[in-house]
């Protein structure tokens, strides 16, 4: 079952697993999914952390210890989170190493709740980054117009990020400006390049959801071949502008002073329609230097019966392009469905946010009772 998986990774995606929790670490799951479904990295997110505090007792010893500190919930959370994360870098720090770096990343989220503000979300990357103190931490920060600036102060510090709800082509090639200059500002710094790591994660299968939406509610004949497509196609013209950008002087110069590039990462990639097949968000999303990351149904749905075909990015760009082209003709409006997912993305996660302070509040109460 596993072949699939190391035929994946020998095309050059790199599979990273889009969950943590502390059963998954205290058992021994995610080693066992290193050494068996070549799984190279984790990434989390607030409602990741929400759903493994709520299942089960892993947490309850430090939630008991928290309680008798009379930690207050922000600080409760942070140490809950970090803990696991830490526990995630030290399980893939043998990646790590043996990609010089490249894999072997575990992703922590800032407060979503931060992602308006600038000054309070270098802040908080400044804490976690502190708090973890792993070098194969990444930071991740929501690529909102007031994340970019934070993106880029976090990079000229060092600080490994992964930018995370990109959904509109013209932000990501925002992303991968404020990350061009984290990178001059870093070196201008005194920083070694080639120890500073990033990822730009483009959602998928969320601008399928919204974008279907809107061409079922229009109805045509013509609306309905257009469904369950978008979302390849607008990664894989997120692709395109990835090659596009490293082909520039500004990019050479920093890969000469041994800059690593901003590997484009597939988020959002479980398929949410019943209709589609399991693993397409994977099998069509096939290029060289990136990073799929998986909830764990769809990993094993790939290692069971993903049908790979090779490169499945860079041969589609005039179909992608042709294709979000006809969704224009057919009515939607591409910049509204990138400024409600934004939107809901950022809502989403703060209201995951606000659930796992609400559940550690309650932790901290009855284990202080």
């Amino acid at each position: 079952m596993s072949d699939i998986l190391k035929a994946l990774s020998d095309e050059g995606v790199s599979i990273w697993l889009d969950d943590i929790s502390r059963e998954r670490l205290r058992s021994g799951n995610l080693e066992r999914l290193v050494k068996e479904k070549h799984v190279v990295g984790v990434t989390s997110n607030p409602t990741i952390f929400a759903k493994a505090l709520s299942k089960g007792t892993a947490y309850d010893d430090q939630v008991r210890d928290l309680a008798v500190r009379g930690v207050d919930v922000e600080e409760a959370s942070r140490a809950i989170t970090t803990y696991d994360i830490r526990w995630g870098c030290d399980v893939l720090r043998p990646v790590y190493d043996r990609t010089d770096g490249l894999d072997g990343r575990v992703s922590l989220e800032v407060d979503p709740r931060l992602a308006r503000d600038t000054e309070k979300t270098v802040a908080e990357a400044r804490a976690l980054w502190w708090m973890v103190d792993r070098p194969n931490l990444f930071i991740k920060i929501p690529a909102t117009e007031e994340g970019l600036p934070a993106i880029t102060a976090a990079l000229a510090e060092g600080i490994s990020v992964n930018v995370t709800l990109i959904f509109s082509l013209e932000r990501y090639g925002k992303v991968i400006d404020a990350f061009f200059e984290g990178l001059e500002k870093a070196r201008a710094n005194g920083h070694d390049l080639s120890t500073i790591a990033s990822v730009a994660s483009f959602f998928v299968s969320r601008v399928d959801t919204e974008i279907d939406k809107r061409l079922d509610k229009i109805g045509s004949e013509d609306a309905k071949k257009l469904r369950s497509k978008a979302g390849l196609a607008n990664a894989r013209l997120a692709y395109a502008l990835y090659e596009e950008k490293s082909g520039t002087d500004r990019w050479k110069a920093l890969k000469d002073a041994g800059a690593r590039p901003q590997r484009p990462l597939w988020a959002s990639t479980g398929v949410k329609d019943p209709d589609l097949v399991d693993t397409l968000y994977v099998d069509e999303l096939v290029a060289p230097g990136v990073v799929n990351t998986m909830p764990e149904a769809t990993l094993e749905a790939e290692a069971d019966h993903g049908r790979l075909r090779g490169d499945t990015v860079r041969g589609a760009y005039d179909d992608a392009r042709a294709h979000m082209a006809a969704l224009k003709d057919a009515g939607v409006d591409y910049d509204d469905v990138v400024r409600v997912l934004e939107e809901e993305g950022v809502e989403k996660f703060a209201a995951s946010w606000k659930e796992l302070l609400d559940s550690i509040s309650g932790e901290l109460k009855d284990k202080s009772a």
